[in-house]
């Protein structure tokens, strides 16, 4: 069987997936105390991918030209 594209994962440049395997969504539901070692893998229950926010640059870049031109203004 052949593996989807997005859930290659390349050395260079890691892509925020929207796709779980299996052993991801275990932990993910045991995190969540919704699996036992009882259930059976067969219909397990969805999970939600959490989404991983990139830090806000522009806004420090911003605020550092504000306080440099503070500075120059003085």
């Amino acid at each position: 069987m052949t593996l989807d594209k997005s859930l290659k994962v390349r050395a260079g440049a890691i892509k925020p997936r929207n796709v779980l395997n299996r052993a991801e969504r275990i932990k993910r539901l045991q995190d969540l105390n919704k699996w036992s070692e009882d259930s059976i893998v067969v219909g397990m229950a969805k999970v939600r991918v959490p989404k991983v926010s990139l830090a806000k640059k522009k806004k420090v870049k911003k605020e550092e030209e504000a306080d440099d031109k503070k500075k120059k203004k003085k």
